[in-house]
C-alpha cells in the first residue's frame, strides 16, 4: 500500500523557516517523482516543487524559487521541502504526492500539513 505522510508544518513569523517532510512507503522510491503542492483558502491548489528521485532533477514554482529547496534522502524514502524567507502568502496546507512519470500527473497524495506564516 502506497503511503505518503507529511509533517513539519506549523506557525512561523514572516522571514522564518520551516522544513517539511514527506515520508513514503509501499513503492520503489527511486523510480518515482515526488511533488509538493499547496492549497490556500479560496485559491486553487498549485504545484510548488517536484523532484525526480532517479536523478535528483528538481523544478520550482517561480514564486518560491530561491527560497524553497526540495531534496530527498533515498535511504529513508523521504522527501523534504526546506522553506526559507517565508511570506504570509506561503500560508497554505502543503501536500506531497507521488507520480510515476512526471511533475504533472500524480497518483497518490498525503493528508497535508498546515503552514501558517504570520506577518
Amino acid at each position: 500500500e502506497v503511503q505518503l505522510v507529511e509533517s513539519g508544518g506549523g506557525l512561523v513569523q514572516a522571514g522564518g523557516s520551516l522544513r517539511l517532510s514527506c515520508e513514503t512507503s509501499g513503492f520503489t522510491f527511486d523510480d518515482y517523482v515526488i511533488g509538493w503542492f499547496r492549497e490556500a483558502p479560496g485559491k486553487e491548489r498549485e504545484g510548488v516543487s517536484c523532484i525526480f528521485l532517479s536523478d535528483g532533477s528538481t523544478y520550482y514554482l517561480r514564486s518560491v524559487e530561491g527560497r524553497f529547496t526540495i531534496s530527498s534522502d533515498n535511504a529513508k524514502n523521504t522527501v523534504y521541502l526546506q522553506m526559507n524567507s517565508l511570506k504570509s502568502e506561503d500560508t497554505a496546507i502543503y501536500y506531497c504526492a507521488q507520480s510515476r512519470n512526471d511533475c504533472k500527473t500524480y497518483d497518490y497524495w498525503g493528508q497535508g500539513t498546515q503552514v501558517t506564516v504570520s506577518s
